[in-house]
């Protein structure tokens, strides 16, 4: 091969260039192959996956050349002590090559940007492949971002000179460190990415002070104490997703948005989810969590308060079970609420984000046959899905961090409850891939029956408050902007900076990041996000005052928690949440 010149290129260039064609190569069949399994075992006829376009191809690998050759050159030509050029920069936010040592050393330079190279190559190679179907060519993006992530060098001993570097330092103390990080994750059966004895449920994390009043097979339901003098007449019932634990919504007092909805003057009710066992949980469906969730909750908030319609707050797959719910009501002739608010949360699953891309008729097919009639999904496998959804960020750092360098990681709450797993009944998680992630069925009118009532989004018509978040790859936030065309009632959208999680949770306390408003209610979301303001600050201060007139006039706080029929059981946050996957 010779570079764009004619010339020969050196031969470390070439070496380098055949390795990653070959690696290139390699991989992309291993695409192919995995890409024909998976059309056969779906039913469908495989097809070969063709590679990209020939001269779109030949462009990419020509670019490539030019680059590994101009770098061989920089390479050659830099003197002692003298930085290295920048032939190819890390994406934003890549922080594994941000030390020293990975510029200061001629060879680790040419280490880390060689791998950068390959690993660009092969994510244009990704997205230049001609496949028409959108969902299968997301997976191969996917598969091969975990294939590049995994390999940086950044991830192995030999390569990494922080490594090294630090094992020179402790005298081996490090290494040492890091066998004993790794022996200790393995009996835990997890990656540690925080100081797990930092933190306590009920100790210094879901503090805010309220009693458990009432409990079912699937939920405990949590009235949190006032902390003002008036209330709002109508309170507010929160529905945190199921798929993690409720405290995220209550981590400590600086962080908390249930404190912070309490401090403004609502009367708060919270379901906490139980986590479900296989011997005594692996039956319940969907129908299930509707009846003994929601609608189980608002029965009792009606009861205790005497207000006919609370309001509702529903969190990402919380939000999906708590719209399902009233819709439910709907179509039984219930009027159930005053407003719904609903936080990164999914209706219409057009595009599921990157958790979409993982589920297809052959592995919900599998799911299905394995324990869609019972059983659980456990929730260290659940876990992992999320974090390989972010692996540089939730797994591969820490495998450095934690087993190279021998290094303890911080205590964070956040990652606490994020290391919190919980399992899913099989029967409900099986129904929900179907029904939402694979057929999309809940944005049809009337296509799904739950509790015996053909549901109708377009009935659900009270006043909504919809939250998205802009970086969100679980929700993202256009498909999150479809429930403005599915609901029946005005709706008010608001999109936040930031993820899924630290998007949500952005306490008023620290009023960072910012978020966006419009007026009007275009059908597409880039038109809305054309005509958006940008406003400084956290989405909660805008929120509560939306809220406030579905409030209803100010009334004295209660002076006790529950009612003759609904007697305190236990001090909030209740046993539930403390059960352990």
């Amino acid at each position: 091969m010779s570079d764009s010149a004619g010339k020969a290129m050196p031969p470390g260039v070439q070496a380098m260039l055949d390795a990653g064609q070959s690696m290139t190569k390699g991989f992309f069949e291993m695409l192919a192959r995995q890409h024909v399994a998976m059309q056969d075992s779906s039913g469908v006829a495989a097809t070969k996956l063709p590679l990209p376009e020939a001269e779109a191809l030949a462009g990419l690998q020509k670019a490539y050349a030019e680059k590994h050759a101009q770098l061989w050159s920089s390479m050659l030509a830099r003197k002692p002590g003298e930085a290295g050029p920048e032939v190819v920069q890390p994406p934003p936010g890549d922080k594994r090559f941000a030390a020293p040592e990975w510029s200061e050393s001629p060879v680790f330079d040419y280490l880390r940007q060689a791998y950068l190279l390959n690993a660009g190559l092969l994510s244009q190679m990704a997205d230049a492949m001609p496949i028409a179907d959108g969902r299968a060519k997301s997976r191969i993006q996917f598969l091969t971002r975990q294939y590049i992530d995994a390999l940086s060098p950044s991830n192995f001993a030999a390569t990494n000179p922080e490594f090294i570097k630090t094992a020179i330092e402790t005298k081996g103390e490090s290494i040492s460190r890091g066998v004993q990080n790794l022996m200790a994750d393995l009996e835990k059966g997890r990656i540690s990415m925080t100081d797990d004895s930092a933190f306590e449920i009920g100790r210094n994390l879901a503090l805010t002070p309220g009693a458990v009043i009432f409990e079912n097979e699937l939920m405990q339901l949590i009235q949190y104490a006032p902390l003002t003098e008036k209330v709002a007449q109508a309170p507010l019932l929160i529905v945190p997703p199921c798929i993690n634990k409720f405290y995220i919504m209550d981590l400590q007092p600086e962080n908390s948005l249930v404190r912070f909805i309490v401090e403004q003057g609502f009367t708060v009710f919270l379901v906490s989810w139980k986590n479900p066992r296989p011997d005594t949980g692996g039956h319940f469906g969907w129908d299930d969590y509707l009846e003994k969730g929601p609608l189980a909750a608002l029965e009792v908030v009606r009861a205790v308060t005497r207000v006919k319609k609370p309001n509702v707050l529903g969190f990402c797959v919380g939000g999906t079970i708590l719209t399902s719910a009233l819709a439910v009501a709907r179509a039984r002739g219930e009027d159930p609420v005053a407003s719904l608010t609903l936080m990164t949360t999914l209706l219409d699953f057009s595009d599921a984000g990157e958790l979409g891309c993982l589920v297809d008729e052959a592995s919900v097919t599998a799911r299905e046959a394995a324990i869609g009639k019972g059983g659980v999904l456990k929730g260290q496998e659940l876990a992992n899905v999320f974090s390989f959804l972010r692996a540089n960020d939730l797994v591969w750092q820490y495998v450095v961090g934690n087993y190279l360098k021998g290094n303890r990681p911080p205590a964070f709450d956040l990652l606490y409850w994020n290391s919190d797993s919980t399992n899913l009944p099989g029967p409900f998680l099986t129904w929900y891939l179907r029904n939402m992630y694979l057929e999309n069925n809940l944005r049809v009118p009337g296509k799904l029956k739950m509790l015996g009532q053909k549901v109708d989004l377009a009935k659900v018509d009270a006043p909504a408050y919809l939250l998205a978040a802009r970086e969100d790859h679980i929700v993202p936030w256009k498909s999150a902007y479809l429930a403005r065309n599915l609901l029946g009632g005005e709706t008010t959208f608001v999109l936040g900076a930031s993820g899924h999680i630290a998007g949500a949770i952005n306490p008023a306390s620290k009023n960072r990041r910012s978020y966006w408003t419009a007026e009007g209610r275009p059908t597409d979301p880039d038109e809305w996000l054309d005509g958006a303001g940008e406003h400084k600050g956290s989405w909660w201060l805008h929120w509560i005052e939306w809220l406030r007139p579905h409030g209803g006039k100010p009334v004295a706080a209660r002076g006790r928690l529950g009612s003759t029929k609904y007697e305190p059981i236990e001090p909030a946050p209740g046993r539930y949440v403390k059960e352990r996957a």
